[in-house]
Protein backbone atom coordinates (compact mmCIF):
# COMPACT_ATOMS: atom_id res chain seq x y z
CA UNK A 1 0.00 0.00 0.00
CA UNK A 2 1.31 3.45 -0.91
CA UNK A 3 0.18 6.62 0.82
CA UNK A 4 0.95 9.03 -2.00
CA UNK A 5 -1.01 7.76 -4.99
CA UNK A 6 -0.67 10.62 -7.51
CA UNK A 7 -4.41 10.48 -8.21
CA UNK A 8 -5.32 11.19 -4.59
CA UNK A 9 -2.63 13.64 -3.55
CA UNK A 10 -5.02 16.59 -3.21
CA UNK A 11 -8.54 16.10 -1.90
CA UNK A 12 -10.61 18.16 -2.27
CA UNK A 13 -8.94 19.33 -5.50
CA UNK A 14 -7.57 22.84 -5.67
CA UNK A 15 -8.37 25.28 -8.46
CA UNK A 16 -4.97 26.85 -9.13
CA UNK A 17 -2.67 25.88 -12.00
CA UNK A 18 -0.76 22.61 -11.97
CA UNK A 19 3.03 22.68 -11.72
CA UNK A 20 5.84 20.15 -11.81
CA UNK A 21 7.37 18.62 -8.71
CA UNK A 22 11.07 18.67 -9.60
CA UNK A 23 13.99 16.66 -8.23
CA UNK A 24 16.70 19.29 -7.52
CA UNK A 25 19.56 16.85 -8.11
CA UNK A 26 18.55 15.99 -11.68
CA UNK A 27 15.76 18.34 -12.78
CA UNK A 28 13.57 15.26 -13.31
CA UNK A 29 9.81 15.78 -12.94
CA UNK A 30 8.48 13.58 -10.14
CA UNK A 31 4.81 14.43 -10.56
CA UNK A 32 2.40 17.34 -10.64
CA UNK A 33 0.65 19.29 -7.91
CA UNK A 34 -1.95 22.04 -8.07
CA UNK A 35 -1.40 25.40 -6.45
CA UNK A 36 -4.08 26.95 -4.29
CA UNK A 37 -6.28 29.28 -6.33
CA UNK A 38 -7.62 32.63 -5.16
CA UNK A 39 -10.77 31.12 -3.63
CA UNK A 40 -9.20 27.97 -2.21
CA UNK A 41 -7.93 29.59 0.99
CA UNK A 42 -11.28 31.11 2.09
CA UNK A 43 -13.11 27.94 1.06
CA UNK A 44 -10.74 25.73 3.02
CA UNK A 45 -10.82 28.07 6.02
CA UNK A 46 -14.60 28.05 6.15
CA UNK A 47 -14.77 24.27 5.89
CA UNK A 48 -12.09 23.89 8.56
CA UNK A 49 -13.91 26.26 10.91
CA UNK A 50 -17.05 24.16 10.58
CA UNK A 51 -15.27 20.84 11.00
CA UNK A 52 -13.21 21.81 14.01
CA UNK A 53 -16.19 22.26 16.35
CA UNK A 54 -16.97 18.53 16.24
CA UNK A 55 -13.27 17.67 16.57
CA UNK A 56 -12.89 19.92 19.62
CA UNK A 57 -15.84 18.22 21.34
CA UNK A 58 -14.51 14.70 20.91
CA UNK A 59 -13.06 13.03 24.00
CA UNK A 60 -9.36 13.78 24.18
CA UNK A 61 -8.71 10.04 23.98
CA UNK A 62 -10.04 9.95 20.41
CA UNK A 63 -7.87 12.84 19.30
CA UNK A 64 -4.86 11.25 20.98
CA UNK A 65 -5.53 7.95 19.22
CA UNK A 66 -5.42 9.65 15.81
CA UNK A 67 -2.08 11.24 16.67
CA UNK A 68 -0.62 7.94 17.85
CA UNK A 69 -1.73 6.18 14.67
CA UNK A 70 -0.16 8.99 12.62
CA UNK A 71 3.14 8.46 14.43
CA UNK A 72 2.98 4.75 13.66
CA UNK A 73 2.28 5.46 9.99
CA UNK A 74 5.36 7.65 9.62
CA UNK A 75 7.35 4.60 10.68
CA UNK A 76 5.34 2.03 8.71
CA UNK A 77 5.69 4.01 5.47
CA UNK A 78 9.26 5.17 6.09
CA UNK A 79 10.61 3.72 2.83
CA UNK A 80 8.11 5.58 0.68
CA UNK A 81 8.38 8.84 2.60
CA UNK A 82 12.18 8.64 2.74
CA UNK A 83 12.35 8.48 -1.05
CA UNK A 84 10.24 11.62 -1.33
CA UNK A 85 12.41 13.48 1.19
CA UNK A 86 15.57 12.43 -0.66
CA UNK A 87 14.32 13.18 -4.14
CA UNK A 88 12.10 16.24 -3.60
CA UNK A 89 14.10 18.09 -0.91
CA UNK A 90 17.65 16.88 -1.74
CA UNK A 91 18.16 15.20 1.64
CA UNK A 92 20.71 12.45 2.10
CA UNK A 93 19.00 9.28 3.43
CA UNK A 94 20.30 9.77 6.96
CA UNK A 95 18.81 13.24 7.15
CA UNK A 96 15.52 11.89 5.77
CA UNK A 97 15.48 9.20 8.45
CA UNK A 98 16.09 11.86 11.09
CA UNK A 99 13.06 13.79 9.83
CA UNK A 100 10.88 10.69 9.84
CA UNK A 101 11.93 9.82 13.38
CA UNK A 102 11.22 13.31 14.65
CA UNK A 103 7.87 13.37 12.80
CA UNK A 104 6.77 10.21 14.58
CA UNK A 105 7.91 11.57 17.94
CA UNK A 106 6.10 14.86 17.33
CA UNK A 107 2.88 12.90 16.84
CA UNK A 108 3.43 10.83 20.00
CA UNK A 109 4.21 13.94 22.06
CA UNK A 110 1.15 15.66 20.61
CA UNK A 111 -0.98 12.66 21.61
CA UNK A 112 0.26 13.12 25.17
CA UNK A 113 -0.45 16.85 24.94
CA UNK A 114 -4.14 16.08 24.36
CA UNK A 115 -4.45 14.67 27.89
CA UNK A 116 -2.64 17.41 29.77
CA UNK A 117 -4.56 19.48 32.33
CA UNK A 118 -6.26 22.36 30.54
CA UNK A 119 -6.10 24.98 33.32
CA UNK A 120 -5.94 25.62 37.03
CA UNK A 121 -8.18 26.62 39.89
CA UNK A 122 -7.56 30.19 41.05
CA UNK A 123 -8.00 31.86 44.40
CA UNK A 124 -10.81 34.41 44.50
CA UNK A 125 -11.75 37.16 46.94
CA UNK A 126 -15.40 36.23 46.34
CA UNK A 127 -17.09 33.01 47.47
CA UNK A 128 -17.10 31.39 44.06
CA UNK A 129 -15.26 28.95 41.86
CA UNK A 130 -12.63 30.68 39.72
CA UNK A 131 -10.51 28.83 37.18
CA UNK A 132 -8.62 29.10 33.91
CA UNK A 133 -9.10 26.85 30.92
CA UNK A 134 -7.12 26.31 27.73
CA UNK A 135 -9.50 26.29 24.75
CA UNK A 136 -8.56 25.61 21.11
CA UNK A 137 -7.66 28.70 19.09
CA UNK A 138 -9.82 27.50 16.19
CA UNK A 139 -8.17 27.25 12.78
CA UNK A 140 -4.36 27.43 12.83
CA UNK A 141 -2.49 28.60 9.74
CA UNK A 142 0.88 26.86 9.29
CA UNK A 143 3.43 28.17 6.77
CA UNK A 144 6.43 25.86 6.40
CA UNK A 145 9.73 26.06 4.44
CA UNK A 146 11.60 23.67 2.14
CA UNK A 147 14.70 22.79 4.12
CA UNK A 148 13.34 20.30 6.67
CA UNK A 149 9.87 20.14 5.18
CA UNK A 150 8.41 17.26 7.16
CA UNK A 151 9.66 18.31 10.60
CA UNK A 152 8.89 21.97 10.13
CA UNK A 153 5.30 21.19 9.13
CA UNK A 154 4.42 18.41 11.56
CA UNK A 155 5.76 20.15 14.65
CA UNK A 156 2.96 22.71 14.27
CA UNK A 157 0.33 20.51 12.63
CA UNK A 158 0.42 17.67 15.18
CA UNK A 159 0.07 19.71 18.40
CA UNK A 160 -2.47 22.06 16.85
CA UNK A 161 -4.67 19.09 15.91
CA UNK A 162 -4.16 17.36 19.25
CA UNK A 163 -5.37 20.45 21.09
CA UNK A 164 -8.64 20.50 19.13
CA UNK A 165 -7.87 22.86 16.26
CA UNK A 166 -8.17 22.52 12.50
CA UNK A 167 -5.13 23.38 10.34
CA UNK A 168 -4.48 25.08 7.03
CA UNK A 169 -0.98 24.09 5.91
CA UNK A 170 0.89 26.05 3.23
CA UNK A 171 4.08 24.17 2.38
CA UNK A 172 6.80 25.63 0.22
CA UNK A 173 5.73 24.74 -3.34
CA UNK A 174 9.16 23.19 -3.97
CA UNK A 175 8.48 20.57 -1.28
CA UNK A 176 4.69 20.36 -1.43
CA UNK A 177 4.69 16.55 -1.24
CA UNK A 178 7.05 15.74 1.64
CA UNK A 179 6.17 19.00 3.45
CA UNK A 180 2.41 18.93 2.92
CA UNK A 181 0.65 16.20 1.00
CA UNK A 182 2.52 13.46 2.85
CA UNK A 183 1.12 14.79 6.12
CA UNK A 184 -2.39 14.93 4.71
CA UNK A 185 -2.07 11.31 3.53
CA UNK A 186 -0.72 10.13 6.89
CA UNK A 187 -3.41 11.86 8.94
CA UNK A 188 -6.19 10.72 6.62
CA UNK A 189 -4.97 7.13 6.98
CA UNK A 190 -4.79 7.65 10.74
CA UNK A 191 -8.50 8.48 10.83
CA UNK A 192 -8.47 12.29 11.01
CA UNK A 193 -11.97 13.48 10.06
CA UNK A 194 -12.40 15.36 6.80
CA UNK A 195 -11.66 19.08 6.51
CA UNK A 196 -9.49 19.30 9.63
CA UNK A 197 -6.26 19.49 7.60
CA UNK A 198 -6.08 21.34 4.29
CA UNK A 199 -2.85 21.51 2.27
CA UNK A 200 -2.53 24.69 0.18
CA UNK A 201 0.70 24.83 -1.85
CA UNK A 202 1.51 28.30 -3.08
CA UNK A 203 3.70 31.34 -2.92
CA UNK A 204 3.60 34.59 -0.92
CA UNK A 205 0.15 35.50 -2.24
CA UNK A 206 -1.31 32.29 -0.81
CA UNK A 207 0.43 32.97 2.48
CA UNK A 208 -0.95 36.49 2.67
CA UNK A 209 -4.50 35.23 2.00
CA UNK A 210 -4.05 32.62 4.70
CA UNK A 211 -2.91 35.19 7.26
CA UNK A 212 -5.71 37.61 6.41
CA UNK A 213 -8.57 35.09 6.46
CA UNK A 214 -11.00 35.90 9.30
CA UNK A 215 -11.39 32.21 10.23
CA UNK A 216 -7.65 31.92 11.09
CA UNK A 217 -6.71 33.55 14.42
CA UNK A 218 -3.22 32.04 14.83
CA UNK A 219 -0.32 31.78 12.38
CA UNK A 220 2.68 29.47 12.84
CA UNK A 221 5.41 30.53 10.44
CA UNK A 222 8.85 29.03 9.87
CA UNK A 223 11.11 30.65 7.30
CA UNK A 224 13.42 33.55 6.59
CA UNK A 225 13.63 36.62 8.77
CA UNK A 226 12.76 38.85 5.82
CA UNK A 227 9.55 36.96 5.08
CA UNK A 228 8.80 36.66 8.79
CA UNK A 229 8.69 40.43 9.10
CA UNK A 230 6.08 40.55 6.33
CA UNK A 231 4.07 37.81 8.05
CA UNK A 232 4.19 39.70 11.35
CA UNK A 233 3.12 42.95 9.71
CA UNK A 234 0.11 41.35 8.03
CA UNK A 235 -0.85 39.47 11.19
CA UNK A 236 -0.54 42.66 13.23
CA UNK A 237 -2.88 44.55 10.92
CA UNK A 238 -5.45 41.81 11.44
CA UNK A 239 -4.81 41.57 15.21
CA UNK A 240 -3.66 37.96 15.00
CA UNK A 241 -1.01 36.05 16.88
CA UNK A 242 1.96 35.12 14.73
CA UNK A 243 4.48 32.62 16.11
CA UNK A 244 7.70 33.13 14.14
CA UNK A 245 10.66 30.76 13.88
CA UNK A 246 13.09 32.55 11.60
CA UNK A 247 16.69 32.54 10.42
CA UNK A 248 19.95 32.28 12.25
CA UNK A 249 23.68 32.80 12.01
CA UNK A 250 24.71 30.66 14.94
CA UNK A 251 28.13 30.80 16.55
CA UNK A 252 30.28 27.80 17.46
CA UNK A 253 32.80 28.93 20.09
CA UNK A 254 35.91 26.79 20.58
CA UNK A 255 37.82 27.64 23.76
CA UNK A 256 41.55 27.10 24.18
CA UNK A 257 41.16 23.88 26.19
CA UNK A 258 39.09 22.12 23.52
CA UNK A 259 40.25 18.79 22.08
CA UNK A 260 40.39 19.30 18.32
CA UNK A 261 40.40 15.54 17.72
CA UNK A 262 36.78 15.47 18.88
CA UNK A 263 35.75 18.99 17.87
CA UNK A 264 36.30 18.86 14.11
CA UNK A 265 33.58 16.30 13.39
CA UNK A 266 31.03 18.45 15.23
CA UNK A 267 32.33 21.58 13.51
CA UNK A 268 31.91 20.10 10.02
CA UNK A 269 28.49 18.67 10.83
CA UNK A 270 27.31 22.04 12.14
CA UNK A 271 28.16 23.85 8.91
CA UNK A 272 27.67 21.20 6.24
CA UNK A 273 24.68 19.12 7.40
CA UNK A 274 21.98 19.21 4.69
CA UNK A 275 24.19 21.50 2.62
CA UNK A 276 23.94 24.20 5.31
CA UNK A 277 20.23 24.65 4.61
CA UNK A 278 19.21 24.62 8.28
CA UNK A 279 18.25 27.59 10.43
CA UNK A 280 20.54 26.30 13.23
CA UNK A 281 23.55 25.82 10.92
CA UNK A 282 26.88 26.89 12.37
CA UNK A 283 27.37 30.14 10.47
CA UNK A 284 30.32 31.49 12.47
CA UNK A 285 33.24 29.49 13.86
CA UNK A 286 34.90 31.48 16.65
CA UNK A 287 38.14 29.77 17.63
CA UNK A 288 40.70 30.67 20.27
CA UNK A 289 43.81 32.13 18.66
CA UNK A 290 46.03 29.37 20.07
CA UNK A 291 44.03 26.77 18.08
CA UNK A 292 43.05 28.83 15.07
CA UNK A 293 45.70 27.79 12.53
CA UNK A 294 45.36 24.08 13.26
CA UNK A 295 41.57 24.37 13.32
CA UNK A 296 41.25 25.93 9.88
CA UNK A 297 43.79 23.49 8.42
CA UNK A 298 41.95 20.45 9.76
CA UNK A 299 38.47 21.77 8.96
CA UNK A 300 39.66 22.40 5.40
CA UNK A 301 40.95 18.83 5.11
CA UNK A 302 37.66 17.48 6.43
CA UNK A 303 35.67 19.60 3.96
CA UNK A 304 37.89 18.40 1.09
CA UNK A 305 37.12 14.79 2.01
CA UNK A 306 33.33 15.18 1.84
CA UNK A 307 31.49 13.93 -1.24
CA UNK A 308 28.75 15.92 -2.95
CA UNK A 309 26.21 14.44 -5.36
CA UNK A 310 22.79 12.94 -6.02
CA UNK A 311 21.65 11.38 -2.71
CA UNK A 312 19.10 9.14 -4.43
CA UNK A 313 21.61 7.42 -6.69
CA UNK A 314 24.93 7.79 -4.85
CA UNK A 315 26.23 7.50 -1.31
CA UNK A 316 27.23 11.09 -0.56
CA UNK A 317 27.72 13.41 2.40
CA UNK A 318 26.02 16.43 0.82
CA UNK A 319 23.18 16.58 -1.70
CA UNK A 320 22.02 19.45 -3.91
CA UNK A 321 20.91 22.92 -2.92
CA UNK A 322 17.19 23.27 -3.42
CA UNK A 323 17.31 25.21 -6.71
CA UNK A 324 19.34 27.51 -8.93
CA UNK A 325 18.26 30.63 -7.07
CA UNK A 326 19.64 29.31 -3.80
CA UNK A 327 22.87 28.21 -5.50
CA UNK A 328 23.39 31.67 -6.95
CA UNK A 329 22.66 33.34 -3.61
CA UNK A 330 25.21 31.19 -1.78
CA UNK A 331 27.88 31.71 -4.42
CA UNK A 332 27.36 35.47 -4.43
CA UNK A 333 27.93 35.63 -0.67
CA UNK A 334 31.10 33.55 -0.96
CA UNK A 335 32.58 35.57 -3.82
CA UNK A 336 31.66 38.86 -2.14
CA UNK A 337 33.39 37.69 1.03
CA UNK A 338 36.58 36.84 -0.87
CA UNK A 339 36.41 40.25 -2.52
CA UNK A 340 36.13 41.78 0.97
CA UNK A 341 39.36 40.08 2.06
CA UNK A 342 38.37 36.61 3.26
CA UNK A 343 40.70 33.74 2.32
CA UNK A 344 39.07 30.88 0.44
CA UNK A 345 40.69 27.68 1.74
CA UNK A 346 38.48 25.19 -0.06
CA UNK A 347 35.20 25.04 -1.93
CA UNK A 348 33.65 28.16 -3.37
CA UNK A 349 32.57 26.27 -6.47
CA UNK A 350 29.62 24.26 -7.66
CA UNK A 351 28.52 21.91 -10.43
CA UNK A 352 24.90 22.86 -10.99
CA UNK A 353 23.11 22.58 -7.62
CA UNK A 354 26.00 20.68 -5.99
CA UNK A 355 27.96 23.22 -3.95
CA UNK A 356 31.30 22.14 -2.51
CA UNK A 357 31.69 22.54 1.28
CA UNK A 358 33.53 25.81 1.73
CA UNK A 359 35.89 27.12 4.40
CA UNK A 360 36.70 30.83 4.69
CA UNK A 361 39.45 32.17 6.95
CA UNK A 362 40.46 35.71 7.79
CA UNK A 363 36.85 36.89 7.93
CA UNK A 364 35.60 39.94 9.77
CA UNK A 365 32.30 41.83 9.99
CA UNK A 366 32.73 43.05 6.40
CA UNK A 367 32.56 39.51 5.00
CA UNK A 368 28.94 38.90 3.89
CA UNK A 369 29.23 35.14 4.46
CA UNK A 370 30.12 35.88 8.10
CA UNK A 371 27.69 38.72 8.75
CA UNK A 372 24.63 37.16 7.09
CA UNK A 373 22.78 33.85 7.06
CA UNK A 374 24.16 31.94 4.06
CA UNK A 375 21.90 28.87 3.96
CA UNK A 376 24.61 26.96 2.20
CA UNK A 377 27.63 24.76 3.11
CA UNK A 378 29.95 27.58 4.15
CA UNK A 379 32.12 27.73 7.28
CA UNK A 380 33.64 31.16 8.06
CA UNK A 381 36.32 30.94 10.79
CA UNK A 382 37.50 33.83 12.97
CA UNK A 383 39.96 33.87 15.89
CA UNK A 384 39.52 35.45 19.31
CA UNK A 385 41.99 36.09 22.12
CA UNK A 386 39.90 36.36 25.31
CA UNK A 387 36.57 35.23 26.72
CA UNK A 388 35.38 38.83 26.62
CA UNK A 389 36.19 39.01 22.92
CA UNK A 390 34.48 35.66 22.27
CA UNK A 391 31.34 36.80 24.06
CA UNK A 392 31.30 40.10 22.20
CA UNK A 393 31.80 38.47 18.80
CA UNK A 394 29.16 35.81 19.39
CA UNK A 395 26.63 38.37 20.63
CA UNK A 396 27.32 40.88 17.85
CA UNK A 397 24.68 39.47 15.54
CA UNK A 398 21.05 40.39 14.84
CA UNK A 399 20.00 36.75 15.17
CA UNK A 400 19.73 34.73 18.36
CA UNK A 401 18.82 31.15 17.58
CA UNK A 402 21.46 28.61 18.62
CA UNK A 403 24.90 28.59 20.23
CA UNK A 404 27.55 25.90 20.59
CA UNK A 405 30.45 26.17 23.04
CA UNK A 406 33.25 23.59 23.32
CA UNK A 407 35.41 23.41 26.44
CA UNK A 408 36.67 20.82 28.92
CA UNK A 409 35.16 22.99 31.71
CA UNK A 410 31.38 22.78 31.28
CA UNK A 411 30.74 25.31 34.06
CA UNK A 412 32.95 27.80 32.24
CA UNK A 413 31.01 27.15 29.07
CA UNK A 414 27.70 27.78 30.83
CA UNK A 415 29.02 31.02 32.28
CA UNK A 416 30.03 32.17 28.80
CA UNK A 417 26.65 31.19 27.38
CA UNK A 418 24.91 33.47 29.88
CA UNK A 419 26.59 36.42 28.15
CA UNK A 420 25.30 35.53 24.68
CA UNK A 421 21.55 35.93 24.01
CA UNK A 422 20.18 32.88 22.15
CA UNK A 423 17.13 30.67 22.43
CA UNK A 424 19.18 27.44 22.37
CA UNK A 425 22.58 26.58 23.90
CA UNK A 426 24.61 23.40 23.45
CA UNK A 427 27.67 22.98 25.65
CA UNK A 428 30.19 20.63 24.02
CA UNK A 429 28.17 20.21 20.86
CA UNK A 430 27.56 22.02 17.60
CA UNK A 431 24.55 24.25 16.94
CA UNK A 432 22.09 21.86 15.22
CA UNK A 433 19.72 19.88 17.42
CA UNK A 434 16.00 19.20 17.63
CA UNK A 435 13.90 17.03 19.93
CA UNK A 436 10.13 16.79 20.08
CA UNK A 437 10.16 17.17 23.87
CA UNK A 438 12.29 20.33 23.92
CA UNK A 439 11.27 23.97 23.45
CA UNK A 440 12.55 25.51 20.24
CA UNK A 441 12.86 29.13 19.19
CA UNK A 442 15.12 32.14 19.08
CA UNK A 443 15.44 35.77 20.01
CA UNK A 444 16.01 38.92 17.99
CA UNK A 445 16.00 38.31 14.25
CA UNK A 446 15.52 34.58 14.86
CA UNK A 447 11.90 34.92 15.92
CA UNK A 448 9.50 35.38 18.75
CA UNK A 449 10.85 32.88 21.25
CA UNK A 450 10.24 29.23 22.11
CA UNK A 451 7.10 27.97 20.44
CA UNK A 452 7.47 24.21 20.15
CA UNK A 453 7.48 21.48 22.75
CA UNK A 454 5.09 20.79 25.64
CA UNK A 455 3.83 23.90 27.36
CA UNK A 456 5.05 26.09 24.49
CA UNK A 457 2.68 24.25 22.13
CA UNK A 458 -0.23 24.72 24.52
CA UNK A 459 0.53 28.44 24.68
CA UNK A 460 0.82 28.70 20.90
CA UNK A 461 -2.32 26.89 19.80
CA UNK A 462 -4.89 27.64 22.52
CA UNK A 463 -6.52 30.66 24.14
CA UNK A 464 -6.58 31.11 27.91
CA UNK A 465 -10.12 31.61 29.25
CA UNK A 466 -11.06 32.76 32.78
CA UNK A 467 -14.31 31.37 34.19
CA UNK A 468 -16.11 32.03 37.50
CA UNK A 469 -19.11 30.20 38.95
CA UNK A 470 -21.27 31.71 41.73
CA UNK A 471 -23.94 29.77 43.59
CA UNK A 472 -26.22 32.82 43.55
CA UNK A 473 -26.22 36.10 41.65
CA UNK A 474 -24.38 38.63 43.85
CA UNK A 475 -25.99 41.95 44.85
CA UNK A 476 -24.52 45.19 43.53
CA UNK A 477 -24.91 48.82 44.69
CA UNK A 478 -27.41 49.69 41.89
Amino acid sequence: MTLLDPLTWQSPPLTGPSYDVVEPATGQVLGQVRRAGDEDVPTAAARAATARTGWERLPYTERAAVLRRAGDLFTAHADELREWLVRESGSIPGKADFELGVAAQECYEAAALASRPTGQVLRSASPRLSYTQRVPAGVVGVIAPFNAPLILSVRSVAPALALGNAVLLKPDPRTAVCGGLALAAVFAAAGLPADLLHVLPGGPDTGQRLIADPHVPVISFTGSTRTGRSVAETAGRHLKRAHLELGGNSAFVVLEDADLDTVLSAAAWGSFFHQGQVCMTTGRHLVHASLYEEYVERLTAKADALTVGDPHREQVHLGPLIDGGQTRAVHELVTASVAAGAKLLTGGSHDGPFYRPTVLAGVDHDAPAYAREVFGPVAPVRPFATLDEAAALAAADPYGLSLGIVTRDAARGLALAERIPTGIVHINDQTIGDEAVAPFGGTGGSGTGARFGGDANADAFTELRWTTVDGDVPAYPF
